[in-house]
């Protein structure tokens, strides 16, 4: 790494820490070091990027854009680099990953059995929760999410389908009983089966259509929780109990076995395929450096 790049890791990694003397410490330097790098790079650019107090030191308004900036970038480089070691050494170990439910059924069952053929000295430990967390704080190497929009210090990397789709459906008997809706405001007058996330937030019903967006908060006999009780709800459609919204892939099999009807096709709405995230520091995981590795393979 050459020094102009060790200043631009000296100025990320004391932002991230708060101090020059907690950087210090995380990233094994003297602070006097990280203090001469921050001085080598301010004079290089011309601009200020560190307000320094005795108290606490803060990015400028430029510090903040360069961090916005650098942060994932140093760490896609530090990842490249680490990607090397696959080269030194066979992976081995656990590797534990927090997923959503819909990524527990519908993106990793194409995965795990090849990647663990592959890598069979890597034991794969699944947490499945809704709650997107601190993967460190939570005794795991990485996650998956539906959500790019990450903190600073974290890489993500598509995994599984680039887009997804939301279906709406209902049993056959149940749209002879009480009539197909044609559009989504036609769902307030039936009756619709939801899902709540753990921190209990139920989300609305999201449709479009040629630019047009719509979204109803609909009503039902059944609210289950999103994860362990997504299959209750699908049965309860599937019983002729109501109206179902959720991931296409998940109904496909009642749709191919005429269990479930889809309805308002034209209206379903597509969204962004899920990420793989994990935080950008040095030297990853073997078992995760591997599970990156093979998931850019097969994208």
């Amino acid at each position: 790494m050459t020094t102009e790049l060790q200043d631009l890791q000296a100025f990320v990694t004391i932002c991230r820490a708060g101090g020059f003397r907690e950087g210090a410490r995380q990233s094994r330097q003297s602070a006097s070091s990280l203090s001469e790098a921050i001085r080598r790079l301010e004079d290089r650019l011309g601009l200020r990027l560190l307000h320094r107090t005795t108290r606490s030191v803060t990015p400028t308004e430029a510090g903040g854009r360069l961090l916005e900036r650098l942060a994932p970038a140093l760490g896609e480089v530090e990842a490249a680099l680490d990607g090397l070691s696959g080269f030194r050494d066979r992976p081995a170990g656990t590797l534990k990953l927090n997923v959503p439910a819909s990524a527990a059924r519908l993106i990793l069952p194409q995965i795990i059995t090849p990647f663990l053929k592959t890598y069979p000295d890597i034991k794969l430990e699944i947490i499945v929760e809704e709650s997107f967390v601190d993967v460190l704080a939570a005794g795991c190497d990485a996650g998956i999410r539906y959500d790019e929009r990450l903190e600073q210090d974290m890489i993500a990397v598509p995994i599984g389908p680039r887009a997804q789709r939301v279906a709406t459906a209902a049993s056959p008997a149940y749209l002879v009983e009480r009539g197909r809706p044609e559009r989504p405001s036609d769902l307030l007058g039936h009756a619709c089966l939801r899902g709540r996330f753990p921190s209990g937030h139920t989300p609305l019903w999201e449709f479009e259509k040629d630019d047009e967006i719509v979204t109803i908060d609909p009503k039902g006999p059944l609210l289950v929780q999103i994860s362990g009780g997504v299959d209750l709800a699908i049965d309860a459609a599937v019983r002729g109990l109501g109206v179902i919204h959720f991931f296409e892939d998940w109904l496909k099999p009642y749709f191919d076995n005429k269990t479930l009807t889809p309805v308002l096709e034209p209206w379903w709405q597509s969204f962004s395929g899920p990420y793989l995230y994990y935080p950008g520091r040095r030297r990853l995981p073997p078992p995760l450096r591997a599970f990156v590795d093979f998931i850019r393979a097969v994208a």
